[in-house]
């Protein structure tokens, strides 16, 4: 399905409305425990301190439903850290997701180093269902993580129908809030956020999911962009089935990757002196640990073929440390864990202080995929797929996700029209990612226009981590200098880098369609 030929916005983009109105007040305090829950050092407090207390914190009513602007409103939490140099005007940012917070984005970004803020006002705000904005929870659902070892269809259906019934209950229990969570909403709201900031123009920087919703700004604003820069480009058709085939097809061409660079090593890792060897050791590994689960008395971990599946498609900043997990795997039995496994999974990060605000929420995340996915929903079309992929990719396919994730959602699909325009646009895809694989980064452009960026690495969001594309993504909103190519992350020698956190977050995701 094209993307140009998905419906068009049942609300008009252009509505005149009078100004909206921002409530400025004094912005929230964080203890000491949150700021470390967030992965900041003692020696980082002083610094962000210093930037909150310089962040003006507002928020703003948006109607619920734009077909009824003058029905029932919501809350949008923003915030501004004003340009510190010569303004040249406001800069939205957003995080991805969907359901990510963006609220404290533009601090985090000159925490970073990213120093956009010298000549924009740097705009962060939590999308509508998240975080410090109106938004709702979804009621306990069930637990549909599979039990160790493969997935049966009998299995399969039992999840299923599980999934069906919480879906079915989350956007029941507030089908008006919920059937309004979608990127389009987020689009409108963020153009209110413009107004009321008194801006003819905005520009914006958004990654992953946040990509979509700068692509559906520019399609429903594009005479209110002034310069936009989208990093690890989304899915221009938003279908969920046709989403997780393509992420699977994209984790195994970089596990491939990962098979060649093991195997150059294999004096270090001992998995396979050439690459064919390496993948046929690792579908070894996967097959004999679904078929008896390993598990260890002094580390919390069960190791099957789902994680080893997980490990093979982790980009190349995991790989040394990869590489020596599954070094130690390969002849495990127990029944103390190995040195590395024990060193990634054996001290978990403690959860977050009570009072920790939220900073991705699982219910928004959901409603934005579901009320917007026009793909398969059957149970049928979703195992079918898994079980071609299980062929496949003999090593990673076991990884993706084998059941519908919007079955049983029971609120209308809404698409949006993408218009291609000539505004000043930057596309940054990475060639060899999975989350985000780097056809949409192509398939985005010829849908809307803007410039192609090549990356050649493959992590996820990397542009405003690596120093020399920071510079590039800098110049483009101060100069409006474009650019095709943007340097990436480095694959690594043998050194073991400190992937740990990224291995965590990656399991403990495995099942869900982030963006």
């Amino acid at each position: 399905m094209s993307a140009l030929a998905l419906g068009a916005p049942a609300v008009t983009a252009h509505a005149e409305t009078a100004r909206p109105a921002i409530t400025w007040q004094k912005c929230p305090s964080y203890s000491d425990d949150v700021l470390r829950s967030w992965g900041l050092r003692d020696t980082d407090f002083p610094k962000f301190k210093g930037l909150l207390g310089r962040t003006e914190c507002g928020t703003l009513s948006v109607p619920q439903s734009y077909a009824d602007p003058a029905g029932k409103q919501l809350t949008i939490a923003l915030t501004r850290l004003k340009a510190t140099g010569s303004r040249l005007g406001s800069l939205a940012v957003n995080p991805g997701g969907p359901g990510g917070s963006g609220y404290l984005m533009p601090i985090d970004l000159v925490m970073t180093g990213v120093e956009l803020n010298n000549r924009y006002d740097l705009i962060g705000f939590d999308p509508r269902g998240v975080g410090a904005s109106t938004n709702a929870k979804c009621p306990a659902s069930e637990d549909d993580r599979p039990p160790p070892g493969p997935v049966t269809e009998e299995l399969a259906r039992t999840v299923y129908d599980s999934v069906i019934r919480s879906n079915r209950a989350c956007a029941s229990s507030n089908p008006g809030f919920f059937g309004g969570l979608t990127t389009a909403n987020v689009a409108r709201d963020l153009d209110r956020i413009r107004a009321a900031l008194g801006e003819r123009e905005l520009s914006f920087f958004g990654v992953s999911w946040g990509t979509w919703l700068g692509t559906v700004y520019r399609s429903l604003f594009p005479e209110r962009v002034h310069r936009m820069w989208l990093d690890s480009v989304a899915l221009p058709v938003p279908r969920v089935d046709v989403f997780t085939q393509v992420r699977a097809e994209a984790s195994d061409r970089d596990f491939q990757r990962m098979a060649g660079w093991l195997a150059e090593r294999d004096g270090t890792y001992a998995l396979g002196a050439t690459k064919a060897e390496v993948v046929a050791t690792l579908t070894e590994m996967r097959r004999s640990y679904d078929a008896e689960p390993l598990t260890f008395t002094d580390v919390d971990l069960t190791v099957e073929g789902r994680l080893i599946a997980d490990m093979a498609g982790q980009p190349s900043v995991a790989w040394p440390e990869l590489g020596q997990v599954l070094k130690e795997l390969k002849d495990a039995t127990g029944p103390t864990a190995p040195p590395t496994i024990k060193q990634i999974f054996g001290e978990q990060p403690p959860p977050p202080p009570a009072d920790a605000p939220e900073r991705r929420s699982q219910a928004a995340n959901l409603a934005f995929f579901c009320n917007e996915d026009s793909g398969q929903r059957t149970f049928e079309s979703a195992w079918n797929a898994y079980q071609k992929r299980l062929r496949d990719f003999p090593v990673t396919g076991e990884a993706s996700v084998f059941f519908p994730r919007c079955a049983g959602w029971p609120l209308p699909v809404q698409t949006t029209r993408l218009r291609h325009s000539d505004g000043s646009l930057m596309l940054s895809g990475h060639l060899h990612e999975s989350p985000s694989p780097y056809e949409w980064t192509l398939q985005t452009r010829a849908a809307i226009g803007g410039t192609l960026v090549t990356v050649d690495d493959d992590m996820h969001g990397s542009a405003l981590r690596v120093p020399g594309c920071v510079a590039k993504v800098i110049d483009y909103f101060e100069k409006g200098r474009r650019t095709s190519t943007c340097p990436g992350v480095p694959v690594p020698d043998s050194a073991a880098l400190p992937a740990e956190p990224l291995l965590r977050q990656s399991l403990s995701d495995r099942l869900g369609a982030t963006g």
